[in-house]
């Protein structure tokens, strides 16, 4: 059976997982294996970037070889690299030219403004440097059509496809944070195409689950459940960051899984939900954001839902690795951890579930601060 393929903007369609690079990095030799299985598996869509350090390079070579053996997907990759934003126009030319000569191909399908996360972000690629890159890129018809990844806040995503520029975006869409879901929405309905970032990983880490949260689930993995669960919300595709061949087992079984949740599946999503809100009990954080602003900028929903997921699913080593990076990962993660909130009490007549948010700030900096973790890029 063919493999089932979903339109992506007005670029070539995509498989419903795409192949992101970032973790294939160590040789060569890795990244080759890594692109076999994922032709093998029924996946046509790459996402890499320069940013991956050789994550391209390798991909290039990757490429040539399994065009060599006649090894590629129906139609030919469709291939996704991105650019950070900030560039001169100069800059911008000559790195697009360099990438392309990496990867071995006269042009992308698919060019993405990578980490689309402040405002200034959307001004370079609306009105600066970025929007003479960009429009360059389509008349040197370099690439088919132009989106982003955002880490950046819900009204600057709304804003970002409001502004008719992009034809696909990448956004953090995850079963255990489904805030961006709406927004998700807001652009497959306009035509855009939409990739969830990491849906696995930076989802909860759910490659390597809890063991608490692998009941919640049950009888589904909760990899499993989160990829269908995004499936049937009709997301374009979900990127998975492959380090093995073996990593694509479970994107070769639901190649074809597109349809909506079965009876089986809906069970498992409401146990998930009910297991979460039995332990958290009065003090979940449903994440109305009606207690911002905080006069000091802390994060407070941020922080509260990863103290819903280490109380609700027990999921202590993703949240910690969460909660240590903030501060340390510029743009691409929040600034202000829970240590800030100096108790002045602003937020707690707006919370409707009068929550004690002091005092639950405190309990998750005392949960999840530990020695930070390296970064994997960047």
């Amino acid at each position: 059976m063919m493999p089932i393929r979903r339109p992506f903007g007005r670029g070539p369609a995509v498989s419903l997982f795409t192949l992101g690079t970032m973790r294939a990095i160590g040789s060569a030799e890795q990244m080759y294996g890594v692109v076999k299985a994922a032709q093998a598996a029924g996946i046509n869509h790459i996402e890499t970037s320069p940013a991956y350090g050789p994550a391209e390079s390798f991909l290039g070579t990757a490429l040539r070889q399994l065009q060599q053996k006649q090894a590629e997907p129906s139609g030919g990759w469709v291939i996704t690299s991105k650019l950070l934003p900030g560039l001169s126009l100069k800059e911008g030319q000559c790195e697009l030219h360099n990438l392309l000569a990496r990867l071995g191909r006269p042009k992308l399908e698919n060019l993405a403004v990578h980490g689309l996360n402040r405002p200034e972000h959307l001004e370079w690629a609306l009105s600066g440097d970025g929007a003479a890159l960009l429009r360059w890129a389509e008349e040197e018809d370099l690439v088919v059509q132009v989106g982003f990844t955002s880490h950046g806040s819900f009204p600057l995503i709304k804003e970002a496809l409001a502004s008719g520029r992009f034809q696909f975006c990448s956004l953090h869409l995850h079963l255990l944070d489904p805030e961006r879901i709406p927004l998700a929405r807001e652009a497959l309905a306009s035509g855009m195409g939409v990739m969830a970032i990491s849906p696995a990983d930076k989802g909860g880490r759910l490659q390597d689950p809890s063991p608490t949260l692998v009941e919640d689930c049950s009888p589904l993995s909760p990899l499993q459940l989160a990829y269908r669960f995004l499936l049937a919300a009709k997301i374009s595709t979900l990127s998975l960051g492959a380090a093995q061949p073996e990593d694509l087992t479970l994107a070769a079984q639901l190649a074809n899984a597109d349809g909506p949740l079965n009876q089986r599946e809906q069970r498992a999503l409401n146990q998930l939900r009910q297991q979460g809100e039995r332990r958290l009990g009065e003090n979940r954080c449903g994440q109305c954001k009606a207690c911002l602003p905080c006069p000091k900028s802390v994060p407070i929903p941020d922080l509260l839902r990863l103290r819903n997921l280490a109380v609700g699913h027990n999921l202590q080593a993703f949240t910690e690795e969460r909660y240590n990076l903030i501060g340390r990962a510029g743009h691409w993660w929040e600034g202000i951890d829970g240590s800030a909130c100096e108790r002045c009490g602003e937020c707690l007549p707006r919370c409707p579930h009068h929550l004690p948010i002091p005092d639950l700030l405190a309990d998750t900096h005392q949960r999840l601060a530990a020695a930070p973790r390296r970064r994997l890029w960047g």
